[in-house]
């Protein structure tokens, strides 16, 4: 049985932050230049981190991602399992939406339900996969019932976003997006109040006085959206922003020399991770001539082995990241719960590589098409070319198929790849939360699989990542989730690559900030500087 409440913790930081405000009558808006921003103001339209990230200020979760990715409380103030299929949640009592209509169990409910109806390209119905039922036991608590023992259920409910039942009353699939986009449904009970927001432009917030945590040092909160790099850069050289997000590699050491500016470094939780087509036709493979091949080479395990050899993944972290980033052999990093210190370091090994490619029946090679993010995390474009030119090096022909992530994604979930890269980020801090996403094999009954669409199936993972779900005894669902991340390494479905590492550049004594290692960068986390 677990049992959460940091609710003074919380106002205490509020009180900070309010102390903070009452010095620093001069910031009173804060603009940060970030690489992308949301898909929709609908907090349910898709689970990409960026669209996250902004709508955390407008709209509260149940429970709270911290710093450190610890679980925290938000909505929620306490919870406990009552028993292996029931969670009941104590809610944050006198808190208020944007609209000054109090928050209750019946917006929790109406959010849960709602979430499958309205989810978009990448869906966010992995966070209430498990919920069977709910039900309001008063209009503080409100218990869930899952299909079974969910020991993660609170970690999933970090990206559980509390809407206005009454505002959102009636909204569909097709009339959701407008309705929210145009402001009125986007009624939260986060820190800031929705302005508006200009879709590839500009998200305007206002601070929300009556928020229960005590209110923002910020007035007004604009986040400018800027995908070229080098027009962030320059933006924030020229004093038209306070912040900007993803600093380039290459730009970091300059920056850090100027005297006008301050640059803050993390290592987050994303990994840039290959995935490898599994499927009996892969679209883009054939031979290097353009001819069809007889069958698709990446079921063989010794050409997945060729490729992981293939590349140098020190190479990538302290070449194409220019030092901001770690050569990673999970898809965890270290810190995440069932991460496995059996898993050896990955070698890279190019004369291996072309033999075992041989020996596969590939001698001379084959062709791909390999597609990845270019705008979404630091860093992406230059890894993805990396690993083409490593390709390439032992024979695989890897064309670079660099595309905005807009692009990438929808087509990525119609399985329109073959061979593709992006970054995963574990956000709860277990990694039940991404095997059950990309390594278990796709399966909609289960509800598990979501994300793996090139056709990965092993019978002994799916029973691993099951077992993890239900386990309530923390020794043994490590345990199952260790051995996932070591099997992982065996049948290589997907090659960790690098973990990303993430840098802001600020005006020095206007602003300050206190890195995630999620990447999230919020407006509660950066302060009028002194």
């Amino acid at each position: 049985m677990m049992r959460h409440n940091r609710a003074l913790a919380a106002l205490a930081i509020a009180g900070a932050l309010v102390s903070f405000s009452a010095t620093s009558t001069s910031a009173q808006t804060l603009t940060i230049g970030v690489r992308a921003g949301p898909e929709s103001i609908d907090p349910h339209f898709t689970a990409t981190g960026t669209h996250a990230e902004a709508l955390k200020h407008v709209f509260d979760t149940l429970t709270w991602s911290g710093d450190g990715l610890e679980i925290e409380p938000r909505l929620a103030e306490s919870w406990k399992a009552t028993n292996d299929t029931t969670w009941e949640f104590k809610l944050r009592r006198g808190v208020k939406f944007h609209d000054g209509s109090d928050f209750t169990a019946e917006d929790v409910k109406f959010s849960i339900e709602r979430i499958p109806m309205v989810a978009g390209p990448n869906p966010t119905t992995i966070y209430v996969r498990r919920v069977q039922s709910i039900k309001i036991v008063d209009p503080h608590t409100i218990q869930i019932l899952t299909d079974g023992p969910a020991p993660n259920l609170p970690n999933d409910f970090i990206r559980l976003f509390i809407v206005s039942h009454k505002a959102a009353a009636g909204l569909t699939k097709d009339t959701a997006n407008e309705a929210f986009n145009n402001g009125k449904a986007a009624i939260g009970t986060g820190p800031y109040k929705f302005v508006s927001w200009t879709p590839k432009d500009q998200l305007i917030l206002d601070r929300f006085d009556g928020y229960w945590g005590g209110k923002e040092p910020w007035a007004r909160h604009v986040r400018k959206e800027i995908p070229n790099d080098a027009a962030r850069v320059a933006q924030l050289k020229a004093g038209q922003i306070d912040l900007i997000t993803r600093v380039p590699a290459t730009d970091v050491a300059t920056l850090k020399r100027d005297p006008k500016l301050t640059v803050v470094t993390v290592d987050t939780v994303y990994i840039f991770n290959m995935e490898l087509d599994m499927r009996d036709k892969a679209p883009q493979v054939s031979a290097k001539d353009g001819s069809p091949l007889a069958k698709n080479p990446m079921q063989d395990p010794k050409v997945r082995e060729a490729i992981d050899l293939a590349i140098d993944r020190k190479a990538l972290a302290e070449i194409a990241m220019e030092g901001l980033g770690k050569a990673q052999n999970q898809l965890v990093t270290p810190s995440i719960f069932g991460y496995s210190k059996k898993v050896p370091e990955l070698k890279y090994d190019p004369a291996a590589a072309r033999k075992l490619l041989a020996e596969a029946g590939y001698p001379n090679g084959f062709k791909v098409t390999f597609s990845f993010t270019s705008d979404r995390l630091p860093g992406d474009r230059q890894v993805g070319t990396s690993v083409a030119q490593m390709l390439a090096a032992v024979g695989i022909d890897a064309q670079a198929n660099a595309q905005p992530a807009a692009v990438f994604f929808p087509a990525r979930s119609r399985a329109e790849f073959s061979m593709s890269m992006s970054g995963w980020g574990t956000l709860t801090g277990e990694a039940h939360y991404t095997l059950s996403s990309v390594a278990h094999s796709n399966d909609p009954a289960k509800k598990f699989g979501a994300f793996n669409v090139l056709g990965y199936v092993n019978p002994k993972m799916d029973k691993l990542i099951q077992d993890a779900a239900v386990e309530m005894d923390e020794a043994k669902r490590r345990s199952f989730l260790e051995q996932a991340n070591e099997l992982v390494h065996v049948d290589r479905p997907r090659l960790p690559l690098v973990a990303v590492g993430s840098a802001w550049a600020m005006q020095k004594g206007k602003v300050t900030i206190k890195p995630r290692v999620d990447e999230d960068t919020l407006a509660m986390n950066i302060k009028p500087g002194q």
